[in-house]
């Protein structure tokens, strides 16, 4: 409790903004894929997977490309006037996503979140950081990843009872969560203790550019960089493709019967109300069995040379991931985030470590500073693979009109007055079979389920590249210092 007292109240203003903020932004972003890809008579957009792809992988990109910049900008015009910024942003950007029904129109809209994210996202880490002694620090970022956390788990869940009404309801409870981190920071948030940036715009500017190129240029860590940028694509996959995965293909009435026949009160917390399961609640056990043991895997794992945690997390994370898309039975989909979340807790943390080590000393902060690089780039290339790829090999509407045309049947087009929904009532009418007769028939026929060979595949490539690279090339490196 003397530890706890030691913490400034803007520690505490910091790490409930950050819970506030998980909670928007998981809020949305654990249901997005749906909603953008869900039929338009059920509230949601209609877009096809790869607009859906585009838009989250393109954005997702944004929030993290941009705090190398955002947070030099925030050093020089100060936390304080920065969050306030970010959360006007954010405000503007859930209200107008919430409106908008067009491609274009929604990518702008939600570009405005990611901007404010990216403004945000530096700022709590080092509030935190600039809040905390060498005697608290460990405390201090353990309390800051349980808040990240915690927001995570609550936002999706209340998400996905209040899409259930009605989809708006969605955008404004992530609009509520902003206004309360608004008020929070206007009268209870101090601006920390910090080094202010006196130079001009465009010298900042400069110096990150110059800043970026210098890291890049030196190939052996650009391709480290680029190596894990693969394990990003992967991990993506669990918010980009997942919850469309078990929409289309899924029958999670058989995990709330198994539920309900030993805890029928958490079955019903679970379901969405109509002996089912909604694909997000899935998606949300990956932040519960982080919360549950990551001190567990953490305490094991610091016994362990960082590349053989990154290396053995990735090969874990992998076989998770790919377990998930193998089965329709949402049992052995649950099992599969088990695993893949002990794979995430082991290498995913330990990524920063590694570079500190591969990094000389006098560029350990720089190259630890561009950690955010192949976080970028895997949600780009994340977001082509859930869109052109996954729409292609597994999106059941997309198979469902090859097999019309297969048929030498005329495939009507989707719009506003002939729904995804109203194609699907169509080919049941036609084929003369049940919903779950064609979604059973198609799964045999066009096999969606072989899309687990890209996902595990790039994982596995990830973790052959990375255990070359650490004994060829970071070797010889080692190598040359020795000899120098």
């Amino acid at each position: 409790m003397s530890i706890f007292k030691k913490f400034p109240r803007t520690f505490w203003v910091a790490n409930t903004v950050e819970l506030f903020e998980r909670w928007g932004w998981y809020g949305l972003f654990n249901v997005l894929a749906i909603y953008l890809t869900a039929s338009t008579d059920t509230g949601a957009l209609g877009f096809t997977q790869v607009q859906k792809g585009m838009l989250m992988g393109s954005i997702s990109a944004i929030v993290y490309f941009l705090p190398v910049f955002t947070g030099a900008f925030s050093d020089k015009f100060g936390y304080k006037r920065s969050l306030l910024i970010a959360f006007v942003l954010y405000f503007v950007g859930f209200f107008l996503m919430g409106k908008m029904n067009t491609f274009g129109a929604v990518f702008f809209s939600f570009g405005i979140v990611g901007i404010g994210a990216a403004i945000f996202k530096p700022i709590v880490s080092a509030t935190i950081s600039k809040t905390t002694t060498e005697k608290t620090a460990i405390l201090g970022f353990g309390i800051f990843y349980m808040m990240v956390n915690l927001g995570a788990l609550i936002g999706p869940v209340i998400s996905s009872k209040l899409r259930d009404v009605n989809w708006d309801y969605v955008f404004y409870s992530s609009m509520i969560a902003v206004v309360l981190n608004f008020l929070l920071v206007l009268f209870f948030f101090k601006e920390p203790e910090r080094e202010k940036n006196t130079d001009k715009l465009w010298e900042t500017v400069k110096k990150i550019a110059v800043n970026i190129w210098t890291a890049v240029s030196d190939w052996k860590f650009l391709i480290f960089l680029v190596i894990i940028a693969g394990f990003w694509t992967m991990y993506m996959q669990l918010f980009f493709t997942l919850p469309v995965f078990v929409e289309q293909w899924v029958d999670t009435s058989i995990l709330f019967n198994a539920v309900n026949s030993f805890w029928p009160g958490f079955a019903n917390f679970l379901g969405n109300g109509h002996g089912e399961i909604n694909p997000e609640m899935l998606l949300n056990m990956d932040a519960m069995f982080i919360v549950l043991f990551q001190i567990i895997i953490s305490s094991i794992v610091t016994k362990m040379k960082p590349v053989n945690a990154m290396i053995g997390g990735f090969f874990i994370a992998a076989i998770g991931l790919g377990l998930m898309f193998l089965f329709k039975n949402p049992i052995y989909i649950m099992i599969s985030i088990l695993i893949f979340a002990i794979g995430e807790m082991t290498g995913s943390p330990t990524i920063t470590a590694y570079i500190g080590l591969i990094a000389s000393k006098d560029k350990k902060a720089l190259y630890m500073g561009m950690s955010f690089l192949p976080v970028a780039v895997g949600n780009f290339l994340g977001g082509y693979i859930s869109g052109s790829v996954y729409g292609k090999m597994s999106d059941k509407l997309n198979l469902l009109q090859k097999e019309f045309i297969n048929r030498g049947w005329d495939v009507p087009e989707i719009t506003k007055t002939f729904t995804k929904n109203d194609f699907f009532s169509l080919a049941e009418q036609k084929l003369n079979m049940s919903s779950q007769q064609i979604t059973d028939f198609l799964w045999n026929s066009y096999q969606p389920y072989h899309i687990w060979y890209v996902f595990t595949g790039i994982g596995m490539l990830t973790v052959v590249a990375l255990f070359a690279y650490d004994k060829l090339i970071l070797k010889s490196k080692k190598n040359e210092q020795k000899q120098s």
